[in-house]
């Protein structure tokens, strides 16, 4: 991606290195339980990491020590660029396409762990959107993993994290979240899951009608192999990549995100259409 001439997002706001430190810290068990919370009964994994730092005494406290990267750092600007361009992109999008005003969500960039409307932020769960704060959390390690661990590197497959978690945003804006949980409520956890992937997916397409658009609108923002690095980022996180490699099998009644094929798939649809009508993974027989 050619981002040089990007005007950067004014909605980031950088915690890393002087927000939270968890007293006595939160074990790799808590963690893996709360994982497999998430997979087998659809529970926020941070519900758990929050209600097991309250009964160890472990809430989180504000870091006494301050090691923030240097405001100037290349991991800052490139997120506020990659979020400033969502916000121009979007705003075309939902002018042309919806007829309405985009509101802009915030971005935290933090570090180890970090508080959110919705419990506290931790690294060990991956970049996430919280609707209630209309804010995208995300500690860049995590690039290093999808890098090192995954083999999805590249800035296009960075971006594409931060593009998937804005079109839980789009989500939250339209009313859809709503009406996701009002749904998820009254299910049972295996068709929770379910509705989860369907969601999980529409904000894949989402992303993907953000690149499309961003192309037109900018055409030489995108470089050779930019969308495969990011059809390969969405590959690399399906669901039953995940499990093969975290517990050996696969698990389909336990998928949240949806299948490696399948994320590739809605990504893909966002990519070839730029259209946010093409992206109603919810009515979709076959995903």
């Amino acid at each position: 991606m050619r981002l040089d001439d990007e005007v950067e997002s004014q909605n980031v706001e950088d915690r890393r290195g002087g927000g939270m430190r968890m007293g006595g810290g939160i074990g790799i068990g808590t963690i893996v339980i709360a994982l497999a919370a998430s997979y087998f009964f659809g529970i926020n994994p941070m519900t758990i990491i929050n209600g097991a730092q309250v009964l160890q005494g472990n809430a989180p406290q504000r870091s006494a020590t301050t090691n923030a990267p240097p405001a100037e750092d290349a991991g800052s600007h490139f997120v506020r660029r990659v979020l400033g361009n969502t916000e121009r992109t979007w705003q075309h999008i939902f002018r042309t396409q919806l007829n309405q005003d985009y509101p802009s969500p915030k971005l935290v960039l933090f570090s180890d762990a970090t508080p959110t409307a919705c419990g506290t932020g931790q690294s060990a769960m991956g970049p996430f959107y919280c609707p209630p704060d209309r804010t995208v959390y995300i500690d860049l390690s995590f690039y290093r993993e999808l890098r090192e661990r995954f083999g999805a590197g590249g800035d296009f497959a960075q971006a594409y994290v931060i593009a998937h978690e804005v079109g839980h945003h789009i989500q939250n804006v339209v009313g859809i979240s709503d009406k996701y949980e009002a749904a998820r409520a009254h299910m049972s956890p295996t068709r929770a899951n379910a509705l989860s992937v369907r969601l999980e997916l529409q904000a894949d397409c989402f992303a993907g009608v953000w690149a499309a658009v961003a192309q037109q609108l900018n055409a030489k923002l995108m470089e050779p192999g930019d969308f495969e690095q990011g059809l390969t980022a969405a590959g690399a996180i399906g669901d039953d990549r995940l499990q093969r490699q975290s517990q050996g099998r696969v698990v389909p009644e336990a998928f949240t995100h949806g299948t490696s094929e399948q994320r590739q798939r809605w990504l893909r649809r966002g990519l070839t259409t730029g259209d946010v009508r093409q992206c109603d993974t919810f009515s979709a027989q076959s995903l």
